[in-house]
């Protein structure tokens, strides 16, 4: 689906409430087009309608004007450089970004990764900097409930909830 109508299809969602879905598009879109900032701005907007700075802070990484606060989540959600590299979803080299800005927190991260590691790593080949996640870490970072986590883990309760009662009350009436 092109660049233009998937974009519309994000506005079309956030219009009608289907957050997770537009998250979803443009999650997708960031992975075809990783140096686009304005899809990662976006993705972070859409990031603070869920109350998560990490991700917010994420996804504005590599923007000049970012969040201090969002960013300081974000760094330490993902606690390591390699964490962060992965988490960036970057690809290619560091001079396609748009900005210098952009650019130059783009070398930080890799330059700090490949310090920590003790070898060179590359953004297109993640296993140079996975390489010791595993056993640096046991699991990516976890990430603290949002509202809209709660919320429709409450709402999906709320439903099964509604549908045993429903088939509860079906099977009585056979019984009456």
């Amino acid at each position: 689906m092109p660049l233009r109508e998937t974009l519309a299809r994000v506005d079309t969602d956030l219009a009608a409430g289907r957050i997770p879905l537009a998250r979803q598009r443009l999650r997708g879109l960031v992975s075809s087009f990783p140096d686009d900032l304005t899809l990662r701005r976006r993705l972070a907007e859409v990031y603070r309608l869920y109350g998560d700075a990490a991700e917010a802070g994420r996804w504005m990484y590599l923007e000049e004007d970012r969040n201090a606060d969002e960013t300081a989540a974000f760094e330490a959600r993902y606690g390591s450089p390699g964490w962060r590299m992965k988490a960036l979803a970057w690809r290619g080299p560091e001079a396609m970004a748009a900005t210098s800005f952009a650019e130059g927190q783009l070398v930080a991260v890799r330059t700090a990764c490949a310090e920590e590691l003790g070898h060179p790593v590359d953004w297109d080949d993640p296993a140079s900097y996975q390489d010791g996640l595993e056993d640096k870490y046991e699991e990516a970072p976890s990430e603290p409930w949002t509202v809209g986590d709660v919320l429709t883990g409450g709402g999906c309760l709320v439903g099964t909830l509604v549908v045993i009662a429903i088939w509860i009350n079906g099977v009585a009436a056979l019984f009456d």
